[in-house]
């Protein structure tokens, strides 16, 4: 006997896909949706751990800042006594200078020729006196040139020819009347040439080192 089915298989066999088509779009579109809120999740999980990274850094950054104004504050004020300490070590050296001034002026000054004024003003010293002859006023020139430990940079202001007004007229000799200039050395200056021209390359050349003022001969004047 042949059985014949007059059902509509095909109508439900197709209901039945669509069926399944749309349960599997419905899981896709929920599974989507937990990954996008998973992951949604996890970036407000980094922007929060990387907002407190940032209030971390700028906690950091203001109290760095603090401590740069700190130092700021700290250098200015060293920088402040240093000026203090120079000015009280300039107070001491110049205070010196005066002796040092006089003891070099007694130990360059050439046989013929004696002083008469000397001016101070800061570094720079002028001299005027009398002198035998022209060739005294060159020595001496050439003394606190070339010799002399504290003085440098002479320079001759002028120079004139002066009688010396004696009631004897055996004695009235015909004198130079002359003025210079010259430049007077700080202790730090001295104490830099005279490490340099005792160093071993000064020494392998021939070179001595600057007399120093208490060593130095003492001349008198005429």
């Amino acid at each position: 006997m042949i059985l014949i089915n007059l059902l509509p298989h095909r109508e439900e066999k197709r209901q039945l896909r669509k069926q399944a088509f749309f349960v599997g779009v419905g899981v896709s579109v929920l599974a989507g949706g937990l990954i996008v809120a998973m992951w949604y999740a996890v970036q407000l999980r980094m922007m929060a751990t990387q907002q407190t990274r940032n209030e971390i850094l700028n906690s950091a950054i203001h109290k760095l800042d603090d401590e740069i104004k700190d130092v700021s504050a700290l250098k200015a004020e060293i920088d402040s006594l240093k000026a203090r300490q120079r000015a009280v070590e300039d107070l001491q050296t110049d205070r010196n200078m005066p002796v040092y001034l006089l003891n070099e002026l007694v130990s360059q000054t050439p046989e013929g020729l004696y002083l008469t004024a000397i001016h101070q003003n800061g570094q720079t010293v002028t001299v005027s006196g009398f002198a035998q002859t022209n060739e005294r006023v060159s020595e001496f020139l050439r003394n606190t040139n070339n010799k002399s430990t504290w003085l440098e940079h002479p320079e001759l202001i002028e120079i004139k020819a002066a009688t010396n007004n004696s009631k004897d007229a055996r004695d009235n000799k015909r004198l130079f009347d002359f003025a210079m200039r010259v430049s007077l050395k700080r202790p730090g200056e001295v104490s830099s040439a005279a490490s340099a021209a005792s160093a071993p390359g000064a020494a392998a050349s021939g070179v001595k080192p600057p007399q120093s003022a208490a060593s130095a001969p003492v001349k008198s004047g005429a």
